[in-house]
């Protein structure tokens, strides 16, 4: 791997609430988490793939299905934390941060990402958004971002964002939370303390933005919502097995 190399990271831990285990719940006669790296895997411009967790047994069932693992320390506050401590020691000039309960996670979505950060090494930091669906405008559980005229976000937040006043004018958009980073940009915002805004809306990208970082924000199809409940759990292995 090359100074130049882009490593997709999928954090991942036992504990859950919602779903105990959930890296390692069975999907189609797979671990979850064994979908979300082959999905990694058919995204080209990704140098490296790897799991990073805290937990033996989530490193025993990777390594059983040929992936490669690191393990982490269990303090690690959030997935950035877990990603930005394993990074500090690679050889890479970027990191793609890949969330580990979305085994339906489209290629495209993560290539669209490892190829902006190859292509455009003045963004520090990436993600994606797509057209949001009128049902889900109103609803804290699904993010809203707004950005400005160069594509780079002016704001993110479970509120229904921009107010509604005149629904034709301006565009509307759901993030879509995948985050590729410049290594140094990684490094340097796990550094530094949650801010006000971050922990009001629990975002951790407003942590970026409050302390002036800029996120160029990409247009992406919108992808399949993660795991995180029996029934998600259900309706994602029935999708699996219908195209397999």
């Amino acid at each position: 791997m090359t100074s130049e190399a882009i490593v997709g990271a999928i954090p991942a831990r036992y504990a859950s609430v919602r779903l105990p285990g959930k890296p390692l719940r069975m999907l189609a006669g797979r671990p979850m988490i064994e979908h979300v790296y082959r999905r990694c895997l058919l995204a080209p411009s990704l140098s490296r793939v790897v799991v990073l967790t805290d937990d033996q047994r989530i490193a025993d069932v990777v390594t059983s299905f040929g992936g490669d693992c690191e393990m982490t320390p269990t303090d690690c506050a959030s997935g950035t934390d877990r990603i930005a401590h394993a990074a500090r020691q690679w050889d890479a000039s970027a990191v793609v941060n890949i969330q580990g309960d979305e085994p339906l996670i489209d290629p495209a979505v993560i290539e669209t990402v490892a190829k902006h950060l190859k292509q455009h090494p003045e963004d520090g930091m990436v993600t994606l958004a797509a057209t949001i669906a009128d049902q889900d405008f109103d609803d804290p559980n699904v993010v809203k971002v707004v950005r400005d005229r160069r594509g780079y976000a002016l704001y993110f937040s479970r509120a229904p964002i921009p107010h509604p006043r005149r629904r034709d004018v301006a565009e509307r958009l759901q993030h879509i939370g995948i985050y590729g980073y410049r290594k140094d940009t990684l490094l340097e915002l796990a550094s530094l303390e949650p801010s006000p805004l971050e922990t009001s809306e629990s975002l951790e990208q407003l942590r970026a933005l409050e302390h002036g970082f800029t996120i160029r924000v990409l247009d992406a199809a919108k992808s399949e919502p993660g795991i995180d409940t029996p029934e998600d759990l259900a309706r994602a292995e029935a999708l699996l097995e219908s195209i397999q």
